[in-house]
């Protein structure tokens, strides 16, 4: 196997491992899915490790890596280990009983084992990487890792099982190491092709086991679990993640549909939309109220599966109903239809949008410009409504008081259960005619001062004040300290970086930048994985091609790259996010891509131009990937100031990088390429 190709190969097998234990940890320590960024941070963690170490050692652990991931799944799937994560000032739904050891302790201990196995992995690459010029390695780096993005995306379309992922992995993992597993010189040799297969095989198997367990499915977002209830065969239990979700059950005599359908009366019901349709139970009240029409919006396909196989009342199978799996803020926005009613049904979800951000699947829901949205989608005499078991009262204040500022008058409120227990139900329901609506009572604050609302630029509904939490900072401080102590151990004296500063602030910059754009298209498109992965993989071809420029130009003065990089920030701060939603879906798409790709892709014509001539790239590269780690845990500061802000955040960092590396942009330009002499630009 030819070095380019072995390190293509490699560079696909860290970004597919990576992107898969993001998915797969979540599904089995409950609650880890809220915190899947952590598992983001412990990978470039491990990746920065294992480049660093390749620079100073010559024993490669990389024959070790099947060991190393055997290792972390038997830990994850074998030690029963749940989150607590109770709190009354950020929220997550599920399961309402305290369990668990710390969540700080947990987080780290996660962290920590993830870190191991990628540092195993990514040793491999920097090997590799070490025999080519920098932008060279650089460019077929991504080239592996735009294939690992579209790997993963091609097994959340078809919905394959953990036992898939552990097969392409394992088989990766075999096939690069097939040199040393064929020769068998001598007993070591022997003895490492031995725990290699066998470690793969454990894998494997450990894999299958759960992919093959009875009742068991998987959706582009969960570990579907469904059971049959003991005393009612005709309902049907899903749970997500470890978490109860939802039951798939008659509705009728349900007095949460009564209460719903009693407070809010709409003019009548030609026109319903509900969404979070799930299983379809509220698709079924509506149709048994005699609603003409109904638009369901479900953003996970297998949940709306179960739904039609299992659900008694069969409302799926109906003609008056039309299905969209969709995310619902996305379906609000592009759509035209007029309601009679509009029903946000139960539309938690207990994971995030992607890895490395703190934004849940429905965030932008629960917006004032969402409840915007909504209304204007409603008729004159229209009626919106929404329910959950929301576990605080602060929480209903902020949820009411959106209704209130954008309807001009208190909602309704109901609720089911006892009045000072977290487990109570409670409906919200408003109305642009208050005629539309029949109040049993309306709202008034039930928790002292109503939390601001949520915004577009700061989605955390659940989040009461503008702070971070405690447990956040603890273990924030907890990951740095580990993270010193493993670079100065694993990888030498941290003074060998110091060269390399304006590199490290340029990965914490570039970490926040993609963050931004990420969060960002999920509203202007949809938090739904295809977006993402669509983001994803563009991003890394906005790289790509940056690294192509980079290759065959060198910039005579890169430090007005910096100006350019600084001016594609401020228009990009300065465009509303409103004003891109207000677009059609066409202009909005171009217009998006122009104000999200154009610092990307300036910033990493800047990182390149640094990068091409650099005499230790592992090192190098390694810091770089550190400074991302350091990157994603100032991505929480996006819960003090909100998603927009984190763009001053950018620019300081860049700032910083320009003055820690201001000798290399005055240094004449390095003329060492892959190929030919670049071109020189003024």
């Amino acid at each position: 196997m030819n070095d380019k190709l072995r390190l293509i190969l490699l560079s696909f097998l860290m970004l597919f491992v990576e992107l898969a234990l993001i998915r797969w940890t979540g599904s089995n320590v409950v609650y880890l899915s809220y915190f899947s960024n952590f598992v983001l941070l412990g990978s470039f963690l491990g990746i920065g490790l294992g480049f660093l170490r390749a620079g100073r050692s010559v024993r490669s652990l990389f024959p070790f890596a099947p060991v190393a991931l055997l290792a972390l799944v038997a830990f994850i799937r074998f030690i029963p280990v749940d989150i607590e994560r109770t709190g009354d000032d950020l929220i997550f739904f599920g399961n309402l009983e305290r369990s668990g050891p710390p969540r700080e302790l947990v987080l780290i201990v996660i962290f920590l084992v993830v870190a191991a196995a990628l540092a195993f992995i990514a040793e491999g690459v920097a090997r590799v990487f070490l025999r080519f010029e920098p932008l060279e390695a650089y460019r077929l780096d991504l080239i592996g890792s735009v294939l690992g993005i579209v790997g993963v995306s091609v097994l959340a379309f078809l919905r394959a099982p953990p036992v898939a992922w552990g097969a392409i992995a394992g088989g990766v993992l075999l096939l690069l190491e097939w040199p040393q597993l064929s020769k068998l010189a001598t007993r070591r040799d022997v003895i490492v092709s031995v725990v290699q297969v066998g470690s793969v095989a454990g894998v494997i198997v450990i894999l299958g086991l759960e992919s093959f367990a009875a009742g068991a499915s998987w959706s582009p977002y969960y570990k579907v679990e469904t059971t049959t209830d003991p005393e009612h065969s005709e309902i049907t239990h899903v749970d997500v993640n470890g978490v109860p979700h939802q039951s798939n059950l008659n509705t009728e005599d349900n007095a949460l549909y009564a209460l719903v359908y009693d407070t809010a009366r709409p003019g009548s019901l030609e026109n319903v939309l509900v969404i979070g349709a799930g299983g379809g139970n509220d698709v079924a009240a509506a149709l048994a109220r005699g609603a003409g029409h109904v638009d369901a919006v479900e953003i996970d396909p297998r949940i709306y599966e179960i739904g039609t196989e299992t659900h008694p009342e069969r409302p799926y199978d109906d003609e008056r109903v039309d299905v969209h799996i969709d995310d619902g803020r996305a379906f609000l926005e592009r759509t035209d239809a007029k309601y009679d009613l509009i029903v946000f049904a139960l539309p938690d979800s207990i994971t995030l949008v992607s890895g490395q951000s703190s934004l849940r699947l429905e965030s932008y829901l629960f917006t004032t410009e969402a409840m915007d949205a909504a209304r204007d989608r409603l008729k004159p005499d229209g009626t919106f409504a929404m329910y959950n078991f929301y576990r605080q009262d602060w929480l209903v204040d902020r949820l009411a008081g959106t209704l209130d500022d954008v309807y001009g008058h208190a909602p309704c409120i109901g609720q089911i259960g006892e009045v000072d227990t977290p487990n109570k139900l409670v409906v919200l329901a408003d109305s642009p005619d208050e005629a539309a609506l029949s109040c049993a009572e309306r709202w008034v604050p039930i928790s002292g001062s109503v939390p601001e609302a949520a915004t577009d630029d700061h989605p955390f509904p659940y989040l009461r004040d503008r702070v971070l939490p405690g447990f956040y900072i603890v273990a924030i401080a907890l990951m740095l300290l580990v993270s010193l102590v493993l670079v100065r151990a694993g990888s030498g004296p941290i003074r060998q970086m110091t060269s390399f500063l304006d590199l490290f602030f340029m990965g914490a910059a570039f970490l926040l930048l993609e963050t931004k754009n990420v969060v960002q298209f999920a509203l202007l498109f949809g938090t739904t994985w295809f977006v993402n992965a669509l983001v994803f993989t563009g991003i890394l071809i906005s790289v790509l091609a940056a690294i192509e420029v980079s290759k065959r130009v060198t910039f005579r003065r890169p430090a007005l790259l910096y100006l350019v990089l600084l001016a594609t920030l401020v228009v990009a701060f300065v465009v509303p996010q409103s004003a891109l939603l207000s677009l059609p879906v066409v202009p909005r798409f171009i217009v998006a891509v122009v104000l999200a790709f154009a610092p990307i892709f300036t910033a990493n014509i800047v990182f390149t131009q640094r990068f091409k001539d650099v005499a230790a790239s592992a090192t190098a590269f390694g810091a770089n990937l550190l400074g991302a780690m350091v990157g994603g845990l100032l991505e929480y500061g996006a819960l003090v100031v909100g998603y927009r802000s984190l763009l001053i955040v950018v620019a300081i960092l860049y700032g910083l990088a320009f003055f820690f590396g201001r000798r290399h942009l005055t240094e004449p330009p390095g003329l060492r390429t892959a190929g030919s002499e670049p071109a020189l630009v003024e």
